[in-house]
């Protein structure tokens, strides 16, 4: 009698160990849940506009999925100390800040562990332009790649080779993978020559020709052209993705349709997803 007593006794105790370390488990996974917050201002491209209204969809879908909070503003004065700290991953969906203090307010919070996610448009400065050249740090040391020189024409799909199959950003990704349309930058760096960024993502030769034109200069035939880096002194990854194809032939006479999604590839989604968990749980 003694001894069932016993085993009774001990399968009550492991019973509340079991229930202890379930619940132990539980506030883990409740305690990686990260904030994220996309800046954006969408007033003038309208595939960037696409895009933004498409990322600020998406996102927050996929932190319902993936235990994260989405925010998104596009008022720019944001970007400073206080309102940065209630948040783990900044995203930059379609442009840059411009004043000086909102840069600083953000150099200082990437210097102090902050983590950043950057798309297409973000990484553009060309002299003269609305975007000019005039923000070293960023575009020089930060993102490595400098001025923006050309880009594709029409936005059209590409075929991405990985070039680090070992990085959190393209874990479980084949190889490579077709991108959603996009039209695709060239930059004034050679990235592969700056020791601190590891390109991740690259447009694989089996693209060319990549881009239809008009203009011949506007249709790459060859070439070696990063889409995905990051920089090993930050926590960051850029994404030269997020432009829609639109109806441009007929955008007087129409709403500006838009004909692409961004989102529409699972294995461009995957990585993005991919990037995102990466920065938001240290």
């Amino acid at each position: 009698m003694r001894l069932r007593f016993l085993n009774i006794k001990r399968l009550f105790f492991s019973g509340l160990l079991c229930i202890s370390f379930a619940c132990n488990a539980n506030a883990q996974t409740n305690s990686s849940n990260f904030k994220v917050i996309g800046f954006y201002t969408a007033k003038s491209d309208p595939a960037h506009i696409s895009f933004v209204h498409e990322a600020n969809k998406w996102f927050p879908h996929m932190g319902e999925r993936y235990n994260f909070t989405y925010d998104s503003t596009d008022d720019w004065n944001n970007l400073n100390a206080a309102f940065l700290s209630h948040y783990q991953v900044v995203i930059f969906l379609d442009t840059r800040p411009e004043d000086s203090l909102q840069r600083l307010a953000f150099q200082n919070y990437m210097e102090n562990g902050g983590a950043w996610m950057g798309f297409h448009f973000s990484a553009f400065a060309l002299t003269p332009s609305d975007y000019p050249m005039n923000w070293h740090w960023y575009h020089d040391q930060f993102l490595g790649s400098g001025s923006y020189v050309s880009n594709t024409w029409r936005p059209t799909s590409a075929i991405l080779r990985v070039e680090d199959e070992l990085h959190p950003v393209t874990k479980d990704l084949p190889s490579t993978f077709k991108s959603a349309p996009n039209e695709w930058y060239r930059w004034e760096n050679d990235l592969r020559k700056n020791p601190d960024i590891n390109i991740l993502v690259s447009i694989d030769s089996s693209s060319f020709p990549l881009g239809t034109g008009p203009k011949q200069s506007e249709i790459w035939h060859s070439g070696y052209y990063p889409v995905v880096w990051t920089n090993r002194n930050y926590r960051m990854v850029y994404f030269n993705i997020g432009h829609n194809d639109m109806d441009y032939e007929h955008k007087y006479d129409s709403t500006n349709k838009t004909l692409s999604s961004t989102f529409s590839s699972k294995w461009q989604n995957k990585m993005i997803i991919n990037a995102l968990l990466w920065l938001g749980r240290k």
